[in-house]
């Protein structure tokens, strides 16, 4: 994402809070409030929202009740709902351990791929992933975080056709400090329903498994109903969740919301 703006609430000399944003591949403007009273949130809303003249979207936490009552005084309303889910690495567990590729694909590490072709692959998955439609990437941004340090190339994935050369998913699990993150599971709509989805997975959490990993985290929209029975079916279990919220301004047409 861009380089954040910040607005600050000051009471004469003392800052009461302050407020950053940040414009993501999507063109949304995401708020992260930073106060330290509760009268401080609306006036910074109130500003950012009267400078950027855009809807403005925050994510919480769902047990943040302080916080997401703070933001309803400032005018946000709930958009979407995400659910945070553990799943085993162990493929006795998940049973992917005969998980395989259909006829004609193959599997290459991102860090072997065309760079292009994986940002285009990218964008075009995020059209199907509830809350980032109209997700572009410029090819800088993309190339940063991708190779970003918690980048792993043995679970970085992508299925490629054979045939074409056509780039046709992705698995993509990050290296992060407490558990791998899986980031993205996803298959361009002609692959779907052939198992692609599902040896993806097998190959990366084999590594994930041999390294001693015994479980990835990854978050999941609430309506997201493939992906749920996808990852429900290896065996992962729901621990917390976190809430997107609105603030339209007054004016703008709401976003087309496409069904995953």
């Amino acid at each position: 994402m861009r380089p954040a703006l910040t607005w600050r609430a000051l009471d004469g000399e003392v800052v009461a809070g302050e407020a950053s944003v940040r414009l993501r591949p999507d063109d949304r403007w995401f708020v992260y409030f930073d106060t330290w009273r509760a009268d401080a949130c609306p006036p910074l809303a109130d500003a950012v929202a009267r400078d950027l003249g855009r809807d403005l979207y925050v994510t919480l936490e769902d047990a943040e009740y302080d916080a997401l009552d703070a933001c309803a005084r400032a005018g946000f309303a709930e958009h979407r709902r995400e659910s945070c889910y553990r799943i085993p690495a162990d493929p006795a567990v998940t049973g992917l351990a005969g998980a395989m590729l259909p006829a004609g694909l193959d599997i290459l590490s991102a860090a072997d791929a065309d760079i292009t072709r994986l940002r285009l692959l990218d964008d075009a998955l995020r059209q199907d992933v509830p809350g980032c439609e109209g997700w572009r990437w410029d090819a800088g941004q993309f190339r940063a975080e991708t190779f970003s340090r918690f980048f792993d190339p043995a679970t970085y994935l992508v299925a490629a056709d054979r045939a074409s050369g056509e780039y046709a998913g992705l698995v993509r699990i990050w290296r992060n400090r407490a558990d791998p993150r899986l980031g993205l599971i996803a298959t361009l709509a002609g692959y779907r329903r052939r198992g692609v989805a599902r040896a993806l997975l097998g190959q990366a959490f084999a590594v994930l498994a041999a390294r001693g990993d015994t479980s990835v985290v990854c978050e999941v929209d609430d309506t997201n109903v493939a992906s749920l029975s996808l990852l429900t079916g290896l065996g992962a279990r729901r621990y917390g969740g976190s809430v997107e919220l609105i603030r339209r301004q007054p004016g703008r047409t709401a976003p087309v919301m496409r069904s995953p």
